[in-house]
């Protein structure tokens, strides 16, 4: 990792990464299944205090608009400071968060802790992504790593949920909070397993920080950026229409739950493949493979009857998406500066942020005008033109060997 302690006596190097590596992908997972866990639990609890559905809205959006707004902070901390500064913000964000939501449920003090517990996921994941592409020595293993810390949401995705639905049943709200902030404690207290940088990247950075606006100068970036969002709104696009399309054909509720299990699995399957094969791929020729895939299935997905064909359909989706993240976050590392790595990667998780609060409420509107069918096939015209943008990112992100940063 660059400039980074040694490793400790009597551990070989290669260990010293493996713990590195397996405490960031563990310090994501708390925090994440934090954020996920409250994010279910706390609209349900609204909810069985009275609160309407708009407000309801209001308390989802909160956990995506604090991230945004603090992604460029946190990306200018990890830079300045390294990783356990930043890391030990969020994870004192999301305990405090969920604690405060354990002592009451009152709608405001929900809301209080939707803007903590999505502010701590969010700064943490800055610092987790940068000291991750950090500690790779090649563009082969930056891309294994990013494909270990992009599987850290998935498997957050299952606990958080899971843990909080178990105790809610079980033992109420008060005590599935209060466990839910045991995820974020266990991030501060693993990530002393990540080593501390020895310096600041850039001294000069620090009194005159310049405008984050000005990344998107690079026109790869701008594209990695296009990209990105698109990603995003696939994802969107499909959790908001498909409840729409399944039910016009007549499926069941389980039926639509195993359609997205499918997409689930797959996305987690091919995370867990790529850092087997990273050293035979090339990233641009990933991007526009998936791309292309996703619109193709974008484009056939509302003509589809039954489950199994809307299952598989999800499933080439899962592959597409899983595959295409760990080659943008890779790339971004690699197109910043080295001083400005942590905020290009804020900059990109602000755009993923903003797509998350504003795009469904876009697509709400838009479906309600047009229909979910039609919907998707704007989606898929959308999808090729990124094709396009990914084969202009040029030959030199092709290369996967041999260049150290």
């Amino acid at each position: 990792m660059e400039r980074t302690e040694a490793a400790k006596p009597g551990r070989t190097a290669r260990e010293s990464f493996s713990a590195a590596l397996l405490a960031l992908i563990t310090c994501q997972v708390g925090l994440h299944a934090c954020t996920q866990g409250v994010r279910m639990a706390a609209p349900l609890q609204a909810l069985g205090a009275g609160q309407g559905e708009w407000s309801v809205g209001v308390l989802l959006a909160l956990f995506a608009v604090f991230p945004a707004l603090l992604a460029v902070a946190a990306g200018r901390m990890a830079d300045r400071h390294g990783y356990h500064r930043p890391v030990h913000l969020a994870g004192t964000l999301s305990l405090l968060g969920a604690l405060a939501a354990a002592v009451s449920g009152h709608y405001l003090v929900l809301c209080l802790a939707a803007a903590m517990c999505g502010a701590g996921s969010g700064f943490g994941m800055v610092a987790i992504q940068r000291t991750g592409g950090r500690l790779a020595h090649d563009r082969t293993e930056r891309m294994r790593i990013f494909s270990w810390i992009a599987l850290a949401p998935a498997v957050a995705g299952l606990i958080g949920p899971l843990l909080a639905g178990t105790l809610i049943d079980a033992l109420g709200f008060r005590a599935a909070f209060a466990a839910l902030a045991v995820l974020p404690a266990a991030t501060l207290v693993v990530a002393q397993a990540v080593p501390r940088e020895t310096g600041r990247v850039a001294d000069a950075a620090d009194t005159r920080p310049r405008p984050a606006w000005e990344l998107l100068r690079d026109a790869r970036f701008r594209r990695l950026l296009f990209i990105n969002w698109l990603v995003s709104a696939s994802w969107d696009v499909f959790g908001f229409a498909l409840p729409i399309v399944g039910h016009a054909h007549g499926l069941s509720a389980s039926a639509i739950g195993g359609v997205l299990a499918a997409y689930a699995l797959a996305s987690m399957g091919v995370r867990l493949l790529i850092p087997l094969l990273a050293h035979r791929l090339s990233r641009r020729l990933m991007m526009v493979g998936a791309l292309s895939a996703v619109a193709f299935v974008y484009a056939v997905f509302p003509l589809l009857q039954g489950a199994w064909a809307m299952g598989v359909a999800a499933a080439v989706l899962g592959l597409a998406l899983g595959t295409i993240q760990p080659a943008i976050l890779a790339s971004v590392h690699d197109i910043a500066p080295p001083e400005r790595q942590g905020e290009a990667m804020a900059v990109r998780s602000m755009s993923v942020h903003l797509s998350m609060a504003l795009t469904p409420l876009l697509f709400g509107v838009a479906g309600s005008a047009i229909g979910a069918a039609t919907l998707f096939w704007l989606m898929a015209a959308a999808l090729g033109a990124g094709g396009w943008q990914a084969r202009a990112m040029g030959t030199a992100d092709e290369s996967t060997r041999g260049e150290n940063r």
